[in-house]
């Protein structure tokens, strides 16, 4: 089983941007890490792999009313931020699917 890329900064312009508050990117993070989990156990399925990625997605967006709470929202930076996070864990694990694809449950 592979072991997910220790040295990559996932959301790094999310945390960079005083915008978006580190507690509600966490939140981000803990939905990519659980695809991430399921990719480290060697899940190579990829309907699996994209019901993951859709549960991921559609958790982000429930998480869009929170950051409006906090004068926040995700938004631009946000948006391609995660894409570029998603992107990278793709590339990584070695699986071929399309980031419009896989966050394609967006509503951000």
């Amino acid at each position: 089983m592979k072991k997910f890329d220790e040295s990559y900064i996932m959301l790094e312009d999310m945390y960079n941007d005083g915008l978006f508050p580190d507690f509600l990117v966490d939140k981000v993070k803990s939905e990519i890490e659980k695809v991430i989990a399921l990719l480290e156990n060697g899940e190579t399925d990829k309907e699996k792999i994209q019901e993951a990625l859709d549960e991921m997605t559609l958790a982000i967006n429930d998480l869009e009313e929170e950051f409006e709470e906090n004068d926040s929202e995700i938004e631009t930076v946000a948006r391609d931020s995660i894409g570029e996070t998603v992107e990278y864990i793709l590339a990584f694990f070695g699986i071929d699917i399309d980031t419009e694809e896989a966050i394609r449950e967006r509503e951000w």
